[in-house]
């Protein structure tokens, strides 16, 4: 989660919402992705870091399933980000800051629960909680 950490005080100094994202491929620990939000550089809604790593880890793996992977981020992911962790099969997510405005694992809803979905992450919340929300408060009130 540290270099997680890293990764979003990378984007915060580029102007962007500081979150950062690392895939690990579980078994093995090694790193084969990793992200930071880049919605406003890119001009894309969907350029959060979670989906930006997961681009990355699929090309890593040449293939669309993430299976025996971790995610690891700074900031708890929104339905979006969730739901293309389910179709992408992930099988864990690690999480530092909770979002009650769009957190989509526990915070507004757990779409990891939902019966519907046809994938279950595990998912682990709080991991530096403390750091992963200072970082988000500190840049927000500098941008108000």
């Amino acid at each position: 989660m540290q270099e997680a950490l890293n990764l979003a005080r990378e984007a915060a100094f580029l102007g962007e919402v500081p979150v950062g994202a690392l895939m690990v491929q579980t078994s093995s620990n090694l790193l084969i992705a990793k992200a930071y939000n880049q919605s406003i550089a890119h001009h894309d809604p969907s350029a959060h870091a979670e989906i930006l790593a997961l681009r990355t880890a699929g090309k890593a793996l040449q293939n669309y399933r993430l299976v025996d992977t971790t995610l690891y981020v700074t900031l708890e992911p929104c339905m979006m980000c969730v739901g293309a962790l389910i179709h992408a099969r992930v099988t864990r997510v690690v999480f530092g800051a909770l979002d009650p405005k769009s957190g989509a694992l526990g915070s507004c809803a757990d779409l990891s629960k939902a019966p519907w979905v046809n994938h279950r992450l595990e998912v682990q919340g709080g991991v530096l909680e403390p750091e992963c929300r200072a970082m988000l408060q500190t840049f927000f009130r500098k941008r108000r």
